[in-house]
């Protein structure tokens, strides 16, 4: 594991590495283990690959590994195809965990043993409360008089004074399958005063008819994550627990079970970090799965979706996202943050390594009237001006191209450097050009089309008079143009913190409706004929694509991942 992906150089610090190198120092552990434990009840998000970098990254810093366990016992919620696409995105990010693949009903046995255990040492008991008595019976966080927040003491449940026995066989009856689902809970005996409210007796076990994606029938009692999670760390000797900071109250708990279980003689150490907000992202599993079972996106892999199989569709990369999570960081507590950082990061990758092409989006014709009727010629055109190892590619030029309709103004405004009547403009690795005229639909008045002249002395852009041309536009031959189809992307949630929305709003209804344009009939340059799902391309002056897994033979579709101004990189140059 020392060439994970995720690991920073031993300079680098934060308070996690800090705690795992006294840990390692004091001798309270002699090696690292981590886990990322996903429930499989849907796909991978941005706010997963922190947890990732952080689980995977610090085991392989400290020449430990990590584990890949699936906590999967909640069965009406869970499936194998969510299984599946977490390692493909796992796998995609560029994590390895080997033969380190684990599920939390590969110990449903033995967790059902250590259950057995703490009945017998007096420390649970079969409840027959339904949930909202027990509810009640906890109790709540109220204020007092001056406004300050204060825990009465809860309530014990009549059958807390169960004997051992009668709870031993009131549990194996449980298992049996004897009672009916929700009439019976085996829960914690731990202290009904106890400021933390989720130390006031938690459940353990619940019965749940539910057939299961692995175990199919043969449970209808599962574990409760709180009673499930810390025991198999402990099972799988994980010293180190991390998780994001809505665990920290569960700490207590965790550590009680570890304790009562009795499973390792050197306890995991839990530890939380402050889980992932980004500006116009929603980061909830449940609300991701509305939007898909609701049909507000295609599916889970959307471009305009968080998670990473909609951020890989996009365009996004790796090692993009790996840098991402680098430059945030790993902190104690909660913070927004910007999209823009997100989108530099990949800007600054897409930049070194994607090759620079023309396409049209809106195309209106371009006539050079100068032209030799019939006349091809093959333009030199540089791949990436940032690696000049990627070479260069042979462009067609001819009588009749296609610019975008916005590159032409009857009446130009201010400022106004491309073509307008009489103007000259550069036409991208081809020759200066001066507008002589344009044609309108008689009936609509919309341009049809544009007529130029050009410079043969001018080729490759540059004049030798030195004539001074600020504009430069791109363009394609209309000859030998291929069609394709441009979905363009903007953010799914216009609002910066979507998911505070006021009360009795539903948050769907505050989606942009108009987050997706797709834009046919544009045209692109022959070279990308051949591309691939997945490829990446500069189409210039229109912003980062990506190949689409919908496009076809003859008909390619590209989705913008981004497009070519980069905010963040003037925000950061200003704080600088």
């Amino acid at each position: 594991m020392s060439d994970d992906p995720s690991a920073k150089s031993p300079e680098a610090s934060d308070f996690i590495r800090d705690a795992v190198a006294e840990d390692l120092s004091s001798g309270r552990y002699k090696s690292v283990m981590t886990r990322y434990p996903p429930e499989p009840n849907g796909w991978l998000h941005i706010g997963h690959a922190k947890a990732l970098s952080i689980d995977f990254g610090v085991a392989a810093q400290f020449g430990g590994v990590c584990n890949l366990r699936f906590d999967d016992t909640n069965p009406e919620k869970e499936d194998m195809s969510y299984v599946e696409a977490i390692k493909k995105d796992i796998a995609w990010l560029g994590y390895d965990w080997q033969d380190r693949e684990y599920f939390a009903s590969d110990y449903y046995e033995r967790l059902y043993d250590l259950a057995v255990k703490i009945i017998k040492k007096g420390h649970a008991y079969v409840d027959d409360l339904t949930a909202e008595e027990m509810s009640e019976y906890r109790g709540t966080n109220v204020p007092d008089k001056n406004n300050i927040t204060i825990t009465p003491p809860g309530k014990d449940s009549p059958y807390r004074n169960r004997t051992v026995a009668e709870n031993l066989e009131l549990f194996a009856r449980m298992r049996a399958g004897e009672f009916p689902d929700g009439s019976k809970t085996l829960r914690a005996k731990i202290d009904m005063a106890h400021p933390n409210l989720l130390m006031r007796d938690p459940p353990m076990y619940r019965i749940r008819r539910e057939p299961h994606y692995r175990t199919g029938t043969e449970w209808c009692i599962y574990p409760m994550y709180d009673f499930q999670h810390p025991l198999s760390d402990a099972i799988e000797g994980v010293s180190h627990s991390l998780c994001s900071l809505e665990y920290e109250i569960h700490r207590p708990l965790y550590d009680w079970f570890v304790r009562e279980g009795e499973v390792s003689s050197t306890p995991p150490r839990q530890i939380e970090f402050a889980r992932l907000n980004i500006s116009h992202f929603v980061l909830s599993k449940r609300w991701l799965l509305r939007l898909v079972q609701d049909g507000v996106v295609s599916g889970w892999d959307d471009p305009r979706m968080p998670t990473l199989s909609g951020l890989r569709r996009r365009g996004y990369t790796p090692a993009s996202i790996r840098d991402f999570m680098s430059r945030i960081g790993v902190a104690k507590t909660d913070s927004l943050v910007d999209v823009q950082l997100l989108e530099h990061c990949i800007r600054e990758e897409l930049n070194k390594s994607a090759d620079r092409v023309m396409a049209v989006l809106h195309p209106l014709r371009l006539v050079v009237e100068n032209w030799p009727e019939g006349s091809v010629e093959e333009l030199e055109a540089v791949n990436n001006p940032e690696d000049p190892s990627r070479g260069s590619r042979k462009v067609p030029f001819s009588k009749v191209l296609y610019i975008e309709r916005e590159d032409f103004a009857e009446v130009p405004p201010p400022k106004y450097f491309r073509l307008f009547p009489g103007n000259m403009v550069r036409l991208r690795y081809g020759y200066i050009v001066t507008c002589t005229g344009f044609g309108k639909d008689p009936s609509t008045g919309e341009i049809t089309e544009v007529r130029c002249s050009y410079d043969p002395a001018t080729k490759g852009g540059d004049a030798p008079d030195n004539r001074k041309v600020k504009g430069t536009i791109h363009w394609v031959s209309a000859a030998h143009a291929i069609a394709v189809e441009a979905r363009l992307y903007e953010h799914l949630f216009p609002a910066e913190r979507p998911m505070d929305v006021a009360p009795g709003v539903d948050w769907v209804t505050t989606i942009d409706a108009s987050s997706m344009e797709r834009v046919a009939g544009a045209f692109a340059e022959p070279s990308l004929g051949s591309a691939k799902a997945g490829d990446r391309f500069q189409f210039e002056r229109l912003g980062y694509f990506c190949c689409d897994p919908d496009s076809k033979p003859g008909a390619p579709v590209f989705n913008r991942t981004v497009g070519l101004r980069d905010t963040w990189a003037k925000i950061e140059k200003k704080g600088s």
